[in-house]
């Protein structure tokens, strides 16, 4: 009896221990783990802190632009002699964006960068809209929006506010001349 009770208490600490341990690479674990690494930057950027011109804004997108907290920025600078380690990074990327958690909300290129956007949430609100970019000439760059109240619709909205406002490139200088 003692030897069942043993063999039962052992089987639910393997059990617990093995569905606790998820070894899925996160998006957020991705950040963490190359933050600090070789040929990558990493910058967390409180919108409030950007000077973004909104005066041609209409009220939806300045719903939309207010509804946003932060933004977290990883990139990834290639050069000639990595290739493969690109390659490989971006690969991973590109596996944790696939999981289905990840919802597609836009898609476009623009001078042979590809950008897409993608979110956590439902259709109604979102929880993280992501936004990634590559480029085989400079590298690539994801920026997590973390924010209250935001709906997909709503960021569709002002990421094409955005494209067209102007903004302070001072700003984002360590980011433009990291990529240079």
């Amino acid at each position: 009896m003692q030897r069942t009770i043993k063999y039962l208490a052992y089987t639910l600490l393997t059990a617990v221990l093995l569905t606790s341990c998820g070894n899925g690479e996160s998006l957020q674990r991705y950040y963490v783990d190359h933050q600090e690494a070789k040929n990558f930057i990493s910058q967390d950027i409180p919108l409030s802190m950007m000077e973004i011109d909104k005066s041609n804004f209409t009220e939806e997108q300045n719903e939309a632009y207010n509804s946003v907290d932060k933004l977290n920025f990883l990139g990834y600078k290639t050069s000639e002699t990595d290739t493969e380690t690109f390659k490989v990074e971006l690969a991973k990327v590109k596996t944790i964006l696939g999981d289905s958690k990840y919802n597609d909300l836009m898609e476009f290129s623009d001078k042979g960068n590809k950008i897409s956007v993608k979110y956590i949430g439902t259709d109604d609100e979102a929880d993280e809209v992501i936004v990634f970019g590559s480029a085989k000439d400079m590298g690539f760059g994801i920026v997590r929006i973390l924010g209250n109240d935001m709906s997909p619709d709503k960021m569709v909205t002002l990421i094409s506010a955005l494209q067209s406002a102007n903004i302070d490139e001072a700003q984002i200088e360590n980011i433009m001349n990291f990529f240079k």
